[in-house]
């Protein structure tokens, strides 16, 4: 069975480096890209089960590389967890975590809750019974 890839979006390489190695240890392939461009490049050419997207980058916002994912056909099914240094903790708790049907964390963020969504969005392998 194939490792579940997860890309992971973030100009910050102490964020990127955090979740790689957080996410290789509980059995995750990780893909990592510092811009949208890279992002929307690898997310096509890559297919990733699920994408966890900073919101500010320097190129383009994570909400305009969602926006492209979702409008292209190879990429619209794969889901997204937003990170944020724009959203407080408080806001968090107060609000539904959701931008666009997408949840959202703000940093820094809880890396259990981060793996409990992760777990819960990542597509199902299929039983195939003969």
């Amino acid at each position: 069975m194939d490792k579940k890839k997860i890309l992971v979006v973030d100009d910050e390489n102490d964020v990127l480096l955090m979740l790689e190695k957080r996410l290789t240890a509980e059995g995750y392939s990780v893909i990592t890209a510092t811009n949208g461009t890279d992002a929307l490049v690898l997310a096509k050419s890559k297919t990733p089960d699920l994408i966890i997207l900073d919101i500010v980058l320097p190129d383009m916002e994570g909400g305009q590389v969602a926006g492209r994912l979702k409008a292209t056909p190879e990429t619209r099914n794969i889901p997204v967890i937003f990170l944020t240094a724009l959203l407080s903790k408080t806001e968090e708790g107060k609000h539904s975590p959701m931008i666009g049907g997408n949840i959202i964390f703000a940093k820094p963020f809880d890396t259990g809750k981060l793996l409990e969504q992760i777990k819960r969005l990542m597509p199902k392998e299929e039983t195939v019974i003969y």
